[in-house]
């Protein structure tokens, strides 16, 4: 096959799956054969073709592909042509692109530097060709774009998000680009109000009011449509007529944390899987303190990486913290051992006035974060939002523990 019509081949799979069409094992063996030859043929593409191949594998990554090596490869040798020919795509490949990446983000792509890099050429085409999108586009852009979460620097997301809102058009919108359109304003806002720096955008707020106000009276049947509504409702400070019935599941590693906790406080009040003003339900809530614990697995991050965080959790926090409820965010991987499960419980005994018992404090971020970029990231942290990473507190602990030391040497 040429590099045409293995883009139509792959194209067609993923609308068929997309469609309805099973899994057959003639199917699977079909995407298999094709898969190596997008990275045998990598240079032969023309620039729709890369935008179709990177739509049709996430498209078939959402209907249940899974990502072997093969599809993994492909994506990675088609990622740096995006960036070399980001001014050959029109508004359609742009929108498939960017949706694509975001996409494929969500079920475990890993955050690679050709993917930010693609997502970073990408944007300003956004900008540039705004008054060329159709609602369809702008929808799946807002989506695409907040769904990224902190992958993407704040000002190119402001500068972006900017341009489509000059060119939305409600009433021009389907149903599903209303929900999805109202999904992206709403995370882009809670981005915004985690960051000390933003300012308050009131025209985002009369969009999304606008946005809800759209489907007030329309059916919504399934729950991922029924949270987003529910969500913009607890956000614009109204009562949700809809109450969606979330799914609540507990991981082992969330019940042994939670065992561990109530061990070490037994006086402590404290909810499990508790849904607040129709929000999806939070892992932990200690009502008396108005503190929520989120215990936050790798689907919370950019790649799985514990510590970019996506759209969706930067949103849920968001929500909280317009609840009044202080957000303790607890990267699964510091969870992993009964030594390091002690220490965080020591720092949430700090955050709840309770003295910590005789562990060292340490920080929680992942093995290999950069300082330096924690130090400056971007102001997004409220003081009521914590991810057990207070630098200036274990700076004033280290601190005393270094004078008592000090004092010790002197009296022997």
């Amino acid at each position: 096959f040429k590099p045409q019509e293995i883009t139509i081949l792959l194209w067609a799979m993923a609308k068929l799956v997309e469609n309805g069409q099973e899994w057959t094992p003639a199917l699977k063996e079909a995407v298999a054969e094709l898969l190596p030859r997008v990275k045998a043929q990598k240079d032969q593409f023309i620039p729709q073709h890369i935008a179709n191949l990177l739509w049709a594998m996430a498209k078939l990554v959402e209907n249940g592909q899974e990502r072997t090596p093969a599809l993994r490869e492909a994506v990675a040798v088609l990622l740096p042509h995006v960036n070399a020919r980001k001014d050959q795509f029109n508004t359609q490949g742009i929108t498939n692109l960017l949706w694509a990446m975001a996409k494929l983000v969500e079920y475990g792509q890993e955050r690679t530097p050709a993917l930010k890099e693609a997502v970073a050429a990408l944007l300003p085409r956004v900008k540039a060709q705004k008054d060329q999108l159709i609602p369809q586009h702008i929808a799946s852009l807002l989506w695409a774009v907040v769904k990224l979460g902190e992958l993407v620097e704040l000002n190119l997301v402001e500068s972006t998000i900017d341009a489509l809102v000059d060119v939305i058009s409600v009433p021009q919108l389907a149903q599903r680009g209303v929900l999805i359109s109202l999904w992206g304003v709403m995370a882009y806002c809670a981005r915004l109000s985690l960051n000390s720096n933003a300012k308050k955008n009131d025209l985002l707020e009369k969009l999304m009011d606008n946005l809800f106000t759209q489907l007030e009276d329309k059916s919504l049947e399934n729950i991922e449509d029924q949270s987003i509504f529910a969500m913009a409702a607890s956000w614009l400070g109204r009562a949700s007529p809809i109450v969606p019935d979330y799914e609540r599941i507990i991981s082992d590693t969330q019940s042994a944390f939670r065992k561990q906790l109530q061990s070490r406080m037994p006086s402590l009040k404290m909810e499990e899987e508790k849904s607040l003003s129709a929000l999806p339900p939070v892992d932990l809530l200690l009502p008396d303190h108005k503190i929520v614990i989120e215990v936050l697995g790798p689907s919370h991050y950019v790649g799985s990486d514990f510590q970019t965080r996506n759209g969706s959790t930067l949103l849920k926090t968001a929500l909280l913290q317009k609840l009044g409820f202080k957000v303790i965010e607890i990267p699964v991987n510091k969870l992993a051992s009964q030594d390091s499960m002690e220490r965080v419980i020591d720092q949430i005994k700090t955050k709840i006035d309770i003295p910590p018992e005789a562990h060292g404090l340490v920080s929680l971020k992942s093995e290999g974060e950069d300082e330096a970029c924690a130090a400056a990231d971007e102001g997004r942290q409220s003081s009521d939002n914590t991810q057990l990473t207070t630098e200036e507190r274990l700076e004033a602990q280290t601190g005393k523990t270094k004078k008592r030391k000090k004092r010790r040497r002197r009296k022997r």
